[in-house]
């Protein structure tokens, strides 16, 4: 079953390593993700985000730059493998010759600094969708609040704080360029505003559902609900943490059954066509049952044994994905 994926972080991972001297690359390598890995996963389309610390670099929309730099000699070297995507016409024509395609994406919306020109500029290189936080406030809104020291560590939900006016300023010119808007790792707040200000489908790239798992980076019933009725989706994320409320002492696995009840609850609630694929990978640690991308077929096996259509597969396999792609990338 041909595999469409909304978030990795594998470039980061890769820029990050060849920062400290290490030979990595994309065609083959140790991460969760690489093209022999996607190959062998039957994969059709991978999202690349381009991630940014706020807090560890002092010129994020530089380090932003120098990593779309390393996606792009990338994909100049495995030519014969994947390429570059912006349109839908260009992932209908990969997907039609079974090549796989890449699809650059932003995780830190901060590093515009508030500027839609850079904004703008990121599209004319190839950026087709951008969360507008990270976890640290920025100059378009608030994430669910995260204590990263102390005894309160941990990510708490914040109801109060909406969209700045640049955020909202962002949004418009989102839908005006053709931008995929993503929620995750949006507050709750923000994410409100985001409904009531945009009228055209969204994702949540890489959430689960937050009824069967309670962290805040988790999307709430309601907000499956609208995300449902306004035809976005969101992508079932892999990490242990957003699967399942873990008691302590027990050892941490991000499971196959966790991930396709999450599928069931967010089918139940906004609808088959809610639901993708997020995986997350290259951006978290710990063990995972779907140890890599070449695992895929796992999924779709579990996916069968809890009682999913063939066509619900293909939906959320790829189907759902590829329906907003197609109606916002023009």
């Amino acid at each position: 079953m041909r595999v469409v994926d909304m978030h990795c972080d594998t470039i980061y991972e890769i820029y990050k390593g060849r920062k400290k001297g290490e030979d990595m690359c994309l065609r083959r390598s140790s991460l969760h993700l690489d093209l022999e890995k996607m190959k062998r996963g039957d994969y059709g389309l991978q999202n690349f985000a381009i991630y940014v610390h706020l807090k560890r670099t002092q010129d994020p929309f530089r380090q932003a730059g120098e990593m779309i730099d390393t996606f792009y000699q990338e994909m100049e070297a495995n030519q014969d493998l994947i390429s570059p995507v912006t349109s839908y016409k260009e992932i209908e024509a990969n997907w039609n010759q079974n090549r796989m395609s890449a699809m650059l994406t932003m995780e830190e919306g901060g590093v515009c600094l508030g500027d839609v020109r850079l904004l703008r500029n990121f599209y004319r290189l190839g950026v087709r969708m951008m969360t507008l936080t990270w976890n640290f406030p920025n100059e378009l809104g608030y994430p669910n609040r995260t204590v990263l020291e102390g005894p309160e560590k941990g990510c708490y939900p914040d109801t109060e704080h909406g969209l700045t006016e640049t955020g909202l300023e962002f949004l418009d010119e989102m839908e005006r360029l053709g931008m995929i808007i993503d929620i995750s790792h949006l507050n709750d707040a923000g994410i409100r505003d985001v409904f009531r200000h945009t009228a055209r489908p969204l994702v949540a790239s890489h959430s689960n559902a937050r009824a069967l798992a309670s962290h805040p980076r988790n999307l709430t019933d309601e907000m499956i609900r609208c995300l449902g009725e306004r035809g976005g989706v969101a992508g079932i994320n892999y990490y242990a943490d957003f699967l399942h409320d873990w008691k302590p002492g027990e050892s941490k696995s991000s499971r196959l059954s966790h991930m396709v009840s999450h599928m069931k609850h967010m089918k139940q609630t906004g609808g088959i066509g809610c639901v993708g694929l997020g995986s997350d990978f290259d951006g978290f640690g710990g063990a995972v049952e779907l140890r890599d991308a070449s695992c895929l077929p796992l999924l779709e096996e579990e996916m069968k044994r809890q009682g999913f259509l063939p066509s619900e597969i293909e939906a959320v396999f790829h189907g759902n994905v590829l329906r907003v792609y197609k109606e916002i990338l023009s």
